[in-house]
């Protein structure tokens, strides 16, 4: 559970997970002072992290020798109606097509994207 409280700074937040905080903010042309990061942020750093850890532990039990890898998401909102989670993975490390291809083959496994491809559905919890 995250919880985010409001800060003095207009349209700044902090949010917590009752043991690791950051902050969010809005850009300046929206009114804030860019000092976090921006909501959307959070969603693409989300499927990032886990798409990064998903790699690393699928390396790990299959014996892949991965030193690395670097995971850059983009949310591309330009259609009304489809928002798009746009990846670029790089693999590091001496490492073959097979191993690469494997790899490659988990990342449906995230479970943030998994989330995310359900029907979502929003609710107060009052």
């Amino acid at each position: 559970m995250i919880t985010s409280t409001s800060l003095p700074a207009k349209y700044q937040t902090t949010f917590s997970d009752g043991v690791h905080e950051s902050t969010s903010d809005t850009t300046p042309d929206h009114g804030g002072k860019g000092d976090g990061f921006r909501p959307t942020n959070l969603l693409e750093a989300a499927y990032a992290c886990c798409l990064n850890t998903v790699l690393r532990i699928a390396a790990d039990a299959r014996g892949i020798p991965l030193a690395g890898s670097k995971v850059t998401v983009s949310l591309n909102s330009e259609s009304p109606d489809e928002t798009i989670f746009e990846h670029r993975i790089e693999l590091m490390g001496d490492l073959t097509d097979e191993q690469r291809q494997a790899l490659m083959r988990v990342i449906h496994g995230c479970n943030v994207r998994k989330t995310l491809s359900k029907k979502l559905t929003f609710r107060s919890a009052e």
